[in-house]
């Protein structure tokens, strides 16, 4: 029939995009506003992440002399960082699952706020660590839920996404170290006033997460490939088809296989467990093999941004795990006969099954690498401006050193993500960080006063292990979900392990009476973090050691 034979001959680029742009309101400039807002609150949100613990290391004598804590009180102090991250850190993939990750990171940045501005005022050495652990429960549920976010919104763009959210934390640990001690000056040299000023920035930081609260668009990167929670239409909504139960849509039957639409690469993009494409699709168009992200290639081509391809290695690897175990076939259709594009009978998403995280060597090094790298900062954030004041250095200049280690991170945090992703291995780069660790720690026995910013560059050198930690966590994992599972059981077993360092820094700092005991523990935790490390860079993932 003419009718029918004009609809078979409708490009099926034109016919699945004019139904996604019917489907969603605004169209392209919708996700193009939605996008922007999620990257604003990707950095806000980064930028808060640190001012909590460095704004007290810069005023932490005058806490001490205020609250009359004792040098292990104050070990304790600071090692609750560690301890709150990791209790309430393998928290945050439960709560993104029931209220959604954008709703949870909002939650994180309101309890933020609300435990910088209590705990100066809370009175009291208790009240101050109730109010601390407060701020300190938002900041680890962000931690945990910050590498998911990326890897579920710019899949494509891992290294370069979380080398921006690295140097905006670690702008605004600098930021923190530098300005708080004068700005305490200015407001009348109260620390109180000092602490709690920081406050500010975490409520600027809760706004762009608004809208995602109410649409949860954000919120479905730890649920599994296939969900999108929330009845309302929030901003985060991107591909949506017809209706299959509450709070879950899926694409309709207007995308076919061999698609290389954009309704395609944003509504399958988090469907790899079911239909083993995700965001890229293989049609007839392209032959066996190639992959298309937008319109129709030559054979052997592939369409991408210029600004992926720093992330080419992952994505490859994506690729060929999805048609390997993700069902697909070489003709194009998974194994149990389904075309991509189409949902499988009687249900309406399948949810990716829970790895078993711990048969995983790559999850165990990666959290024994973090843990480490972990124990280092916060003992770097916690005492290293002390280490300053008791060799000489006036309290204002040792603000700005741990600064200067802290905006070592900024560049080299946007660096090392993309040049990580570029490397098969990453245990080169492991290596290059601790020898400027091993080096800043002996700069700091031997002249720590005389050579106190060269020590300082070389200690923020090797504190760029952190976002080397959150590359290796995207890049160890093949799936949304798999990166959620790896982030949570790597960061809240690191912090565990790191809980006892920056506690035993001051238990010897009390009783030995100087820095060389504390500082040679510093050193000698650096070597297991560098061969630990080496092992975590391997070209493995997660998905292949622990299995379904």
């Amino acid at each position: 029939m003419p009718s029918e034979e004009t609809r078979t001959k409708t490009p099926p680029t034109v016919r699945s995009s004019a139904a996604h742009e019917a489907r969603e309101p605004g169209g392209t400039s919708t996700r193009v506003w939605t996008t922007r807002l999620l990257v604003l609150g990707i950095v806000l949100s980064a930028l808060n992440l640190r001012p909590a613990i460095t704004s007290l290391g810069a005023l932490l004598e005058e806490v001490r002399d205020g609250l009359g804590m004792s040098g292990s009180v104050a070990g304790l102090l600071t090692s609750v960082p560690p301890l709150c991250f990791a209790v309430f850190g393998v928290m945050a993939p439960r709560l993104a699952r029931r209220f959604g990750a954008g709703a949870v990171v909002c939650a994180g940045m309101a309890a933020i706020a609300a435990g910088l501005a209590i705990r100066p005022y809370a009175g009291g050495t208790p009240g101050f660590l109730a109010a601390t652990a407060l701020a300190l429960m938002g900041i680890a549920v962000s931690n945990v839920l910050m590498p998911v976010i990326v890897k579920h919104w710019f899949p494509d763009r891992v290294g370069s996404m979380t080398g921006l959210y690295s140097m905006a934390l670690a702008l605004g640990t600098a930021l923190a170290a530098a300005v708080t001690v004068p700005l305490t000056d200015a407001l009348g040299g109260s620390w109180q006033s000092g602490l709690g000023l920081w406050a500010g920035l975490a409520v600027a930081a809760v706004l762009p997460w608004l809208p995602f609260v109410r649409g949860r668009g954000a919120g479905t990167a730890a649920s599994g490939p296939g969900e999108r929670a929330g009845g309302a239409a929030g901003p985060g909504e991107r591909g949506r088809g017809k209706e299959t139960g509450p709070g879950k849509r899926t694409l309709g039957p207007e995308i076919g296989p061999g698609e290389g639409s954009r309704a395609t690469e944003t509504g399958l993009r988090d469907r790899a467990t079911e239909t083993g494409l995700g965001d890229r699709t293989m049609g007839p168009e392209t032959g066996s093999g190639d992959r298309t992200m937008g319109p129709k290639t030559e054979p052997g081509n592939q369409a991408a941004s210029p600004e992926a391809d720093g992330d080419r290695p992952e994505r490859d690897r994506e690729t060929r795990y999805r048609q390997t175990r993700g069902g697909q076939t070489r003709d194009g259709q998974t194994r149990d006969g389904r075309t991509p594009g189409s949902a499988p009978a009687g249900s309406a998403a399948v949810e990716a099954p829970r790895l078993r995280i711990t048969r995983s060597r790559t999850a165990w090094a990666l959290a024994v690498f973090f843990g480490l790298q972990a124990t280092a900062a916060y003992i770097t954030m916690g005492w290293m401006a002390q280490i300053f004041r008791d060799a000489g250095v006036p309290a204002g200049t040792a603000g700005l050193l741990l600064a200067v280690t802290m905006v070592m991170g900024v560049p080299l945090a946007f660096v090392i993500p993309r040049l990580a992703t570029r490397l098969p291995h990453q245990g080169p780069i492991v290596l290059a960080l601790g020898v400027c660790g091993l080096a800043g720690y002996a700069g700091l026995y031997l002249a720590p006063a005389a050579g106190a910013w060269a020590w300082a560059v070389l200690l923020g050198v090797a504190n760029c292990a952190f976002p080397l930690a959150l590359t290796m966590v995207g890049m160890r994992a093949r799936t949304g979900p798999g990166v959620a599972q790896l982030s949570a059981f790597a960061q809240s077993t690191g912090y565990l392990i790191s809980i006892p360092g920056p506690l035993l820094v001051g238990v010897l700092y009390q009783h030995s009476g100087g820095w060389g005991l504390p500082i040679a523990l510093m050193s000698a935790l650096m070597i297991p973090q560098m061969a630990i490390g080496f092992l975590a860079g391997r070209d493995r993932t997660v998905e292949d050691e622990a299995g379904r």
